[in-house]
């Protein structure tokens, strides 16, 4: 019997994945929560073998909870849940450790077939579609080349941080900075910081994780 939780905001796909579950002898369903706060001392209490989570909980994300379950139980199942079939939220669970991702509009087999493995095989990742969007990726980073120093800056850009703070950040010059920045502009085809976020996050160059939300106030903050 693979002792599985839900944890997913949710009420009917909480519910759903209990009745699929009851209708395979091999799974059952111990425990469900819709709170990514809740989930952490219920898998305490319950042990299970695997533990079905959403990628984006009402109260959290549903992959850094992944990446927490992971860190305190290195054998348990870990299936990731998505709204759609999204690289970035693929590689994020893969990157991860996650054991398996399926989407809510996956085949009943599929999302069986996902939890079955997660109990025998913790730590192999599976996902349809895997090797598709590694050649997507492949493809992508041959289009836009960025250098590990333009990848880093990148990463930077995204966090929120001013020309001047990424300069002090990677120990560069302010003028050095503002080359790298300008690179990546030319690279991924935008005229401003927020459409070469955009461009990043479209083709999963970087992800939604560590996205700041407090950007600076002006441009010239961003340039000082």
């Amino acid at each position: 019997m693979i002792r599985t939780v839900v944890v997913d905001s949710d009420t009917l796909t909480r519910y759903g994945l209990t009745m699929l579950a009851g209708a395979h002898p091999d799974i059952d369903v111990v425990g469900e929560t819709g709170s990514a706060a809740a989930a952490p001392a219920l898998v305490a209490d319950l042990r299970p073998d695997v533990v079905l989570i959403d990628a984006t909980l009402a109260d959290g994300d549903g992959i850094a909870l992944a990446r927490r379950l992971r860190a305190s139980y290195p054998d348990l199942g870990l299936v990731v849940l998505a709204s759609e079939h999204q690289d970035d939220v693929l590689f994020r669970a893969l990157d991860t450790g996650a054991s398996a991702f399926v989407t809510r509009t996956a085949p009943v087999v599929e999302v069986l077939s996902a939890i079955r493995h997660a109990n025998v095989a913790a730590t192999s990742f599976t996902a349809t579609g895997l090797l598709d969007a590694l050649t997507r990726r492949r493809e992508r980073d041959a289009r836009f080349a960025l250098s590990p120093r333009e990848r880093e800056v990148l990463t930077l850009l995204r966090d929120g941080l001013s020309i001047p703070e990424i300069a002090g950040t990677i120990h560069i010059s302010h003028s050095t900075a503002k080359t790298y920045v300008s690179r990546l502009y030319d690279k991924l085809g935008a005229s401003s910081r927020a459409q070469a976020l955009m461009t990043a996050l479209r083709t999963g160059l970087i992800d939604y994780q560590g996205l700041s939300t407090t950007p600076p106030t002006s441009t010239r903050e961003w340039l000082a």
